[in-house]
């Protein structure tokens, strides 16, 4: 103390000293800097970007030595049109805090976007380059569009103008085509996933030729849904064709870099998607006629061929040739039928002749003889016996009975001579060999069987036994081995 003071009659107390707790302190401090600092702007550079599994995102703003920890919350994470990359400038908006576990500063974000562009922009520029190094921007995967669908399907909105447009234009242009209209909303949050759905039902379903994908103009904002990596995925697996018709030309979305191909309007797509009647009949009336003069040159051609060939002395030679050989036929044909003709009149012949011996050698009828001229021998016979017993009476009362015995004797010869005959021809009679079981075949022309070769499997036969006929079909055929 001054020896001054002590005469002016002062006294200083010394100071009270206030000892903080370091979490006191630390939520002291925390307090006076949320408050100070509630809603600010940062810009810098991230840096040790990581996100984690729980949707939350930690990385580090840097500016020149200077660094801030950030940390933004899933709920606001999930909204972010961009994803955050290290080395990319942003502008960070939220509240300043202290993280009360290692006394770090940090800031809370709500809501990140890219220094200079947009932040939609950014998230399509980085959608952009993702899907292309995977190949889904590739011409040679992109399917064919069929020249002529019979059936549409239209992903949009039933109330917007564009779909007026594409049925105007389809109307006009081919009124017999048949359109599927899935009602999506083009706008919106909700819109990637209403037309995804739609993709994906036409996908599914299977029943239309291609899928158009159409929204009217609009901001960059307005058809950012059209850009969504869903969306994006759907179309491009999708085994029908999609034509993305979004926006007016000088828009472009990724939706048009997956799509099979891109339409620059709606009504334009639908003037891709299907021609007109106009442009068939014309097309159609050009190839007939270029068919027509394909078909009548080649016709010329080979006339001119045919003609240079028939002058060919090969050619000239040909004709005399060929009548020529006609002639052989025809000789050939007359000669044959001559043959024919001869061969049918011999058989015919032998036939008749063989017709007419089987008549004479009918037992029947030689019998028949042989009995009358047994009966005239008896006759005669008995005549001569009358005559001779009348001589006997009337003249030779008295005749040697050696005499009478003798003419007896020759008269029994006689008698035993022909009965010998009569049993002989009755042996040598056909009827007399068919009584003790023999039988004439007969073949379905009437010839005589005499040698199993002559007959077939199947073949129909006559019979003629003894006493009557019976009709048979051959079943089988054997034949005798000949006797040596």
């Amino acid at each position: 103390m001054h020896p001054g003071d002590q005469q002016l009659g002062l006294i200083f107390a010394p100071p009270q000293r206030r000892v903080y707790a370091v979490r006191e302190l630390v939520a002291a401090l925390r307090t006076e800097i949320e408050r100070s600092f509630t809603d600010v702007y940062v810009e810098g550079e991230v840096s040790n970007y990581r996100p984690v599994e729980s949707g939350h995102l930690y990385f580090t703003l840097k500016d020149g030595s200077a660094q801030l920890r950030v940390v933004m919350w899933r709920t606001q994470a999930r909204l972010l049109r961009f994803r955050p990359e290290n080395g990319l400038v942003i502008i960070v908006r939220g509240r300043v805090t202290v993280y009360d576990e290692r006394g770090d500063l940090q800031m809370q974000a709500e809501m990140l976007e890219p220094k200079g562009a947009g932040a939609l922009q950014l998230a399509f520029e980085q959608l952009k380059a993702k899907l292309a190094a995977e190949g889904l921007f590739n011409a040679d995967r992109k399917k064919p569009i069929p020249a002529l669908p019979m059936r549409i399907g239209v992903v949009t909105s039933a109330r917007g103008a564009a779909l007026h447009d594409i049925l105007n234009v389809l109307r006009r242009r081919h009124e017999s085509v048949s359109v599927l209209i899935y009602d999506a909303r083009v706008q919106g949050d909700t819109a990637a996933a209403e037309v995804a759905q739609g993709v994906r039902y036409f996908h599914r379903a299977g029943n239309v030729d291609v899928i158009l994908v159409a929204r009217g103009g609009g901001s960059f904002e307005d058809l950012f849904p059209f850009n969504a990596e869903g969306l994006a995925r759907i179309i491009a697996a999708s085994n029908i064709p999609v034509i993305s018709a979004v926006g007016h030309e000088t828009d472009f979305t990724i939706c048009d870099f997956v799509a099979d191909l891109r339409a620059p309007t709606p009504s334009a797509a639908a003037e891709l998607v299907i021609q007109s009647k106009q442009e068939l009949a014309a097309r159609l009336t050009t190839l007939f006629g270029r068919l027509r003069q394909a078909v009548q040159h080649k016709l010329e051609r080979a006339n001119h061929v045919l003609t240079r060939l028939g002058q060919h002395p090969a050619f000239v030679r040909m004709p005399d040739a060929i009548a020529r050989r006609q002639q052989r036929i025809d000789d050939m044909a007359y000669r044959l039928v001559q043959a024919e003709r001869h061969t049918l009149g011999t058989f015919r012949r032998r036939y008749e002749l063989l017709d007419t011996r089987l008549r004479h050698q009918d037992m029947r009828v030689r019998l028949g003889e042989t009995r009358r001229r047994l009966e005239r021998l008896e006759n005669d016979l008995r005549t001569q016996e009358g005559n001779l017993l009348t001589i006997k009476q009337s003249q030779l009362v008295t005749a040697n009975f050696a005499f009478v015995r003798a003419a007896e004797n020759v008269l029994l010869s006689r008698r035993s001579h022909i009965e010998s005959l009569h049993g002989r021809l009755q042996a040598l009679s056909p009827t007399a060999i068919l009584s003790r079981g023999y039988a004439l075949v007969f073949d379905a022309s009437g010839r005589l069987v005499k040698d199993a070769s002559q007959l077939k499997l199947g073949d129909s036969v006559r019979a003629r036994l003894g006493h009557g006929e019976f009709s048979a079909e051959v079943k089988s055929i054997s034949r005798d081995r000949p006797t040596e």
